[in-house]
């Protein structure tokens, strides 16, 4: 789904985002985007690869402009990988338009449900580690509401604003803390 955040990597070719889709570089860049930036021996240690593996999928992701070389490691002789932008998307009706886009799209759809399970997995992990009103604020939710292609649209942008609006309010308040959002609408083409 595209959206228009200055800060978003809009993918326009189906091969951009096939090179994303590697897993080992879904969680390179997720990395670099949440923990700022990294030498691939630091990233090789977090996701337990060799660091010869690493540095080609950070080439790959570079090519493609996803991930940018900056500042040098502290004894000068590594690169210190950044992730050019905060998000990426792309143009569901675009990629539906060859082969080769369905599938990365359909890659990458997977690789967010992974995420959202591991996020899942970790927070019922560390429950007791977080105060009351964390756990009650946490959640899954499960709506099956009648919507046209317009009114879907629509609650996407409305979303995405709503969350940037969220975002900016507490971005100064010591209390906030990173969380896991995934949301998904798709029609069920069988129950109509």
């Amino acid at each position: 789904m595209a959206t228009e955040n200055p800060n978003d990597r809009q993918v326009t070719a189906a091969a951009e985002l096939k090179a994303l889709s590697h897993p080992l570089r879904v969680q390179l860049l997720a990395a670099l985007r949440a923990h700022g930036p990294a030498t691939s021996a630091e990233l090789a240690r977090r996701f337990d690869t060799d660091t010869g593996s690493t540095s080609y999928h950070l080439r790959q992701l570079a090519k493609f402009g996803f991930v940018t070389d900056g500042e040098p490691s502290a004894d000068q002789r590594e690169r210190r990988w950044t992730a050019v932008h905060a998000t990426t998307s792309w143009s569901n009706t675009a990629m539906a338009a060859s082969g080769e886009g369905r599938e990365a799209v359909s890659v990458m759809r997977r690789h967010q449900v992974e995420v959202l399970i591991r996020a899942v997995r970790d927070f019922e992990a560390h429950t007791d580690d977080l105060s009351p009103e964390w756990v009650e604020a946490s959640g899954i939710g499960d709506l099956l509401v009648r919507l046209t292609h317009g009114s879907l649209t629509e609650l996407w942008d409305t979303f995405y604003a709503h969350v940037d609006a969220l975002v900016a309010r507490d971005a100064d308040d010591p209390t906030a803390l990173p969380v896991s959002v995934v949301a998904a609408g798709f029609p069920r083409v069988g129950d109509h």
